[in-house]
């Protein structure tokens, strides 16, 4: 591979750090080091320094490590022709890094005893990480896992993001409801950070284009912007478990081209001489603006091209250091789109070719199919992103007439296949013709990649069938599936240590990144002295979160209940409030009948409802209000718990994930894409109850339907009823159980008696009960009784529980990695050697 001289004097520059690297992780060093950064990082006398100024400074310590393995990595990619996968996403929801690195270096027992050398306890210093709020949920969390995959896997990458000043907001509790305050993420620092000045961008906005003729007689077209803002790299490494190779997360932050005007200031106008500074970082400071308002969709389309721009520039700026042509562009880069937030890089990359690198379009064209692939991840028509055309052509007119091209082509190809149906051209056409025009970006991401997937079975058949259906018809090789996965890493060793070493000790240690490797469980539920210890791991952890639950809410929960636990964001499809109307039944059975004994059991929620979501936050009130009901009530709490843990992220679904013994995944079928909360459930060895919606399917196959609690009705019978007329309220009148819990709701029994407050809510059921509750409601109680049966076996539940786990290992995000790089991107696995470069 053609590079540059500067890399091999680079290469020399460098040597040094790769001699002896044992040496650096003993104790002693890591020890020495910490107190270094104490001192020259931090600035502070190590008898003053507080218990963050030690985390900081364990931080660098650790990150210094890293980035041995980061230049190593960096070295190998410009002295082999590699490929690197590029993953463009607009979350990345990483969770705390320390412990995570600790365990990937496989350094945790050194850093442990240097800092408690030192003074400290290294649970303590974790604990004091903020979280990175650079997600919201399940798209973002499934970014972080994938990076994860990839570097343990070798398989060079490139994550690419938005460095958000302020994240997904920290949820508070208050009287009930959710409150939204600032997610100040970034307030301490960030030392896992390295911020490159020398990596930036122009990205341009609004304006006019014109047309010229370039030197060598060809039409040409050149944007003329009305304004342009710089993005600047943060770069954050991302170490593979127990492998040299480090890989990169770049995250964009917005800047000013210019941040003082000295004109202005000189003339006395002070605001007006940093006001390009104030506007221009605006564009990241918030994750996920509210978009109702005009001001929040420009915000967010500005947001998304923002970062696909930067990254796509990033790209032909590595392929003019390796002086490699724009041609090579597929070969060197596999860019997938995550969702379709950043679909626009189609028109992006064109733009760059064509007008930038003065490429012919069919060449560039050639080269932009070839790059990209498209990942699909939702069912519901709302949750594709379209963009109303006067909005587009005044923030992007370039694009706009690039969209416009591509949509000529595109509907001049499928005219030849099918010359009289104008309805399929409305269908597939880049422009929603439907009352106020509008730029549909799944249809661009669709057309500009040469790969479409869903992330379970069940979804890809649905985009087939439906969402993408025209699309499939007309290019059926293009479709495939990558069900979802989850890093074991993360939420098995670090999540659940105690279940991790029982089970290395049982089976070895190779489970760890070869999951399939849990089959050899399967023997040992059989086992009754493994089974026991088994239980005693799942005690443990449930002690834990009971423990964890008490301090953030002042609920006591008995860790030998049936933990029945729901979390993940809050959504009407997610039917947390089905959950709800189960526990109101169990509450009027034991009113009902004072004499009545059952399992007792402690139901757990926890997620973010978007803070414009009227429903979503009643839902939230609803679990709150019946919650502090039944905690109060003699006759009942001595059965049922029920408890809502605040601002639900990574770090406490760490906790959540291992102390489950039921998971809740109850979302209406046909409306789920994957979920990837499940299967973090079924490899701690939770049981799940659930429908046949998004990997539910999968993992019923896998772990057995004698092992699963399935309940509801399937895809094709809920797209029936509701065709057919979907009365909801007449289950009311057929069920005298739900009939029951619904008055009870509505007669203010959980509101001290203020009949207004969950009206809204049992208008909503009552009325037209979208995602039918209702029509499933019969079904769970009988499936949730079932529940009870089998928990008063606990020799039954421990056996399901073995097995859950023994047969979850298709879910990990390694297997999925691998997919992903066998059969789109065409990304290989190279390991990295970390050589004395010395002489």
């Amino acid at each position: 591979m053609a590079k540059k001289n500067n890399t091999a004097e680079a290469d020399n520059e460098v040597g040094p750090l790769f001699g002896n690297s044992n040496a650096l992780t003993s104790a002693p060093e890591i020890k020495k080091s910490i107190y270094d950064h104490v001192v020259h990082s931090i600035g502070k006398l190590p008898s003053l320094a507080t218990k963050h100024d030690y985390y900081r400074a364990l931080s660098l310590a650790v990150r210094d490590r890293l980035q041995q393995h980061w230049v190593a990595t960096v070295l190998a990619y410009f002295e082999q022709d590699i490929k690197v996968a590029c993953y463009l996403s607009a979350e990345f929801l990483m969770g705390p890094h320390l412990g995570n690195n600790l365990l990937n270096l496989g350094i945790e027992n050194e850093a442990r005893l240097a800092i408690t050398e030192l003074g400290f306890e290294l649970d303590e210093l974790l604990a004091a990480e903020e979280e990175p709020g650079l997600g919201n949920g399940g798209l973002g969390r499934l970014a972080a896992c994938y990076l994860d995959s990839l570097a343990t896997l070798e398989r060079h990458a490139l994550g690419y993001g938005i460095r958000y000043e302020f994240g997904i907001f920290d949820q508070e509790i208050r009287d009930g409801w959710q409150c939204e305050l600032t997610d100040k993420w970034l307030r301490g620092g960030n030392p896992w950070e390295i911020a490159k000045p020398d990596i930036t961008f122009y990205v341009n906005f609004g304006g006019h284009t014109e047309y010229y003729r370039d030197d060598e007689g060809k039409d040409r077209v050149r944007w003329i912007p009305h304004q342009a803002v710089k993005g600047m790299a943060y770069d954050t490494p991302i170490q593979g478990y127990r492998v040299n190779t480090c890989n990169t997360l770049r995250l964009w932050s917005a800047e000013a081209c210019e941040s003082f005007d000295f004109q202005a200031f000189n003339t006395g106008d002070y605001y007006a001489a940093v006001n390009d500074k104030v506007t221009s970082e605006t564009l990241t400071k918030v994750l996920y603006p509210n978009d109702e308002p005009e001001i929040g969709k420009r915000l967010r389309l500005a947001q998304q091209y923002f970062f696909v721009s930067c990254s796509l520039q990033d790209m032909l700026r590595i392929l003019d250091i390796l002086e490699q042509p724009p041609q090579r562009f597929p070969e060197k880069f596999a860019v997938q789109l995550n969702d379709t937030h950043p679909s626009i890089g189609v028109a992006e990359l064109m733009r760059l070719l064509v007008d930038e690198r003065r490429l012919s379009w069919d060449e560039a064209w050639d080269i932009t199919g070839r790059t990209f692939g498209y990942t699909n991840h939702t069912l519901l028509p709302e949750a594709l992103e379209t963009w109303p055309l006067p909005l587009f052509r005044e923030m992007l007119p370039r694009h706009l007439e690039i969209i416009y091209e591509i949509n000529a082509r595109f509907l001049a190809s499928v005219r030849e296949k099918h010359p009289q149906d104008e309805e399929r051209i409305k269908r597939l056409s880049l422009i929603d013709e439907h009352g106020e025009k509008r730029i549909r970006m799944a249809h661009l991401a669709s057309v500009g990649s040469h790969s479409i997937n869903g992330v379970a079975a069940l979804h890809t058949e649905l985009l087939k069938q439906n969402v993408l259906k025209d699309f499939y018809e007309l290019w059926p090789e293009r479709f495939n599936n990558k069900t979802n996965g989850v890093t074991p890493r993360r939420f098995m060793v670090s999540a659940n240590p105690k279940l991790s070493e029982l089970i290395t000790r049982t089976i070895g240690g190779e489970w760890v990144t070869h999951t399939e490797q849990l089959r050899k469980l399967e023997p040992f539920a059989e086992d009754a002295a493994f089974r026991k210890q088994w239980r005693a791991v799942k005690q443990a952890n449930k002690q834990q979160l009971a423990d964890h639950v008490r301090k953030e809410t002042g609920i006591e929960l008995d860790p030998s209940w049936l933990f029945d636990v729901q979390v993940k964001r809050i959504h009407e499809y997610k039917r947390q409030h089905l959950n709800i109307l189960h526990i109101i039944t169990l509450y009027n059975r034991l009113k009902q009948n004072p004499k009545l004994a059952i399992a007792p059991r402690a139901f757990i929620f926890g997620g973010k409802a978007a803070p414009g979501y009227f429903i979503a936050k009643r839902i939230i009130k609803l679990i709150n209000a019946v919650g502090e009901v039944v905690n109060h009530d003699p006759d009942v709490n001595k059965y049922l718990r029920v408890a809502f843990v605040p601002n639900f992220n990574v770090q406490s679904g760490q906790l959540i994930y291992p102390a489950a013994d039921l998971s809740e995944q109850i979302s209406m079928a046909g409306k789920e894409a994957s979920g990837t909360g499940n299967m973090k459930f079924t490899l701690n060895g939770a049981l799940t109850i659930g429908t046949l919606d998004g990997a539910n399917v999968e993992i019923r196959e896998e772990v057995g339907a004698e092992n699963f609690f399935l309940f509801g009705l399937n895809t094709e019978e809920a797209v029936r009823l509701q065709q057919q007329g979907y009365r909801p309220y007449s289950y009311v009148e057929g069920n005298p159980q739900l009939a029951d819990a619904i008055s009870l709701i509505a007669s203010g029994h959980f509101s001290n008696g203020d009949t207004e407050a969950f009206r809204p809510l049992v208008d909503n059921l009552c009325q037209s009960d979208p995602f039918l509750v209702f029509a499933d409601y019969a079904d769970y109680i009988a499936c949730q009784d079932k529940v009870a049966g089998v928990w008063a076996d606990p020799e039954k539940w421990t056996r399901m529980s073995i097995l859950n786990t023994a047969r979850a290992g298709k879910f990990s995000s390694d297997r999925a990695i691998r997919e992903y790089c066998d059969e789109i991107w065409n990304v290989r696995q190279v390991s990295v050697t970390m050589q004395d470069r010395t002489g």
